[in-house]
């Protein structure tokens, strides 16, 4: 769940990005977001194949956490920003609390509108729940890919998998509309 000084660090930090240029408005070209949508899929297949191999759970962490990545670029690239290199995994953690965390949450509230005054508290924990999904695996990913040994990097890799599936199914929709 993400707290609310998460979300005001967001909004804090945000500002700065726009203030030093380290996000900009960007106008849409069908291309950069072909291309972060391409880059989601290979990934998430990639991390699949990882995956159901048994092949590297270090790689599946950090394959699992590109395809979030590219997938939450395109997600912000369409709500009409285009993110620097700079940082860019900090800045895209924090586009998604301020860009897409409500349109999340509404996305989402459609899905539960036989209970709408149930679905609202539930969309927005689970909006909550896939922003923070994000974090915790751009953190996972870093420790694991420089911090840690085999053993304890299997036992995370098949989490890392289901949500960065999570993820994409719900930011999906979020395309699509």
């Amino acid at each position: 769940m993400l707290t609310e000084e998460r979300v005001k660090e967001a909004e804090q930090n945000w500002r700065s990005y726009l203030s030093d240029h380290l996000v900009k408005k960007d106008s849409f070209k069908q291309i950069v977001f072909d291309t972060f949508l391409r880059n989601h899929l290979e990934s998430l297949n990639v991390a699949e194949h990882l995956s159901m191999q048994n092949l590297s759970s270090l790689w599946t962490i950090v394959v699992s956490y590109y395809s979030m990545f590219y997938l939450a670029n395109a997600v912000i690239y369409k709500n009409g920003y285009k993110i620097g290199e700079k940082v860019a995994h900090k800045i895209t953690a924090d586009a998604l609390v301020i860009l897409v965390r409500n349109k999340l949450k509404s996305s989402l509230l459609q899905g539960y509108e036989q209970a709408q005054n149930e679905a609202l508290e539930i969309a927005k924990n689970r909006a909550d729940e896939l922003i923070n999904s994000f974090d915790k695996e751009r953190e996972k990913r870093s420790y694991f890919q420089y911090e840690t040994t085999e053993e304890i990097k299997s036992g995370k890799a098949k989490t890392s998998f289901e949500r960065a599936k999570l993820f994409s199914t719900e930011l999906h929709k979020l395309l699509i509309r």
